[in-house]
């Protein structure tokens, strides 16, 4: 077992308990020597995770942000993925959000794990040819704020309408984006394809329900179109 892991384990027995629990119960439940448990915590402690006791009364782990050291080697495989996979998107603002997002993550790490970050093997490959048209960074912005988007909208066939929705969820695909939203024209939940929608227009409009209620509401209608 490396340390990152057996550091990982040692925050994970912690969670299970919600009293102080002694050093050497900790060290019989890891199978590490109390010697190697004292130095681990301490290791922990100085990287920022919350927890709190002393040798010969026991240790608790706090509620707290834990350090972003606190990952396994498949949990940083999946960091480092998908942050490559966001990064090749179109929408620019995201793609540098995951690349900087990555390097915060790598700067805080501990050198084994960063390592394991800079080495991994799972690669992306060329993004598809995705046309988006408009600015996604708008819509993500509106569905943050729960505040309603006008637009044009052109259908399969190019005929045009104007909207006004609810943006709530944006759909990522190979080869196009989708706006989830409540359109008020049709009184009922729609997608919209990024590549057919032009003169995007940001209001500062709140829609009358959160954003988290329209989610669930449009999951229902989902389940239900799945129903025999």
């Amino acid at each position: 077992m490396s340390r990152s892991e057996r550091l990982l384990d040692l925050i994970q027995t912690l969670r299970r308990h919600r009293r102080p629990v002694s050093g050497q119960a900790l060290a019989d439940e890891l199978g590490i020597s109390i010697r190697t448990l004292y130095r681990d915590i301490a290791t922990l402690q100085g990287q920022g995770a919350p927890i709190e006791g002393e040798a010969g009364l026991g240790y608790v782990l706090k509620p707290g942000l834990l350090p972003p050291l606190m990952f396994s080697d498949e949990e940083i495989e999946a960091i480092v993925l998908g942050s490559r996979w966001v990064a090749k998107q179109p929408d620019q603002r995201l793609s540098a959000a995951a690349a900087n997002a990555l390097a915060k993550i790598a700067a805080v790490l501990p050198d084994d794990l960063r390592e394991d970050l800079d080495a991994s093997t799972l690669l992306v490959g060329p993004p598809a040819a995705a046309v988006e048209g408009i600015d996604l960074g708008i819509v993500r912005q509106a569905i943050r704020n729960e505040r309603k988007l006008g637009f044009l909208y052109r259908d399969a066939a190019g005929a045009a309408s104007e909207r006004v929705v609810w943006p709530f969820a944006v759909g990522f695909f190979d080869k196009v984006r989708v706006v989830v939203a409540w359109c008020e024209m049709r009184q009922d939940f729609r997608h919209f394809r990024a590549d057919r929608i032009e003169a995007l227009q940001a209001t500062d409009l709140r829609y009358p329900r959160r954003r988290q209620v329209l989610l669930k509401e449009w999951r229902a209608t989902l389940d239900k179109s799945r129903c025999p």
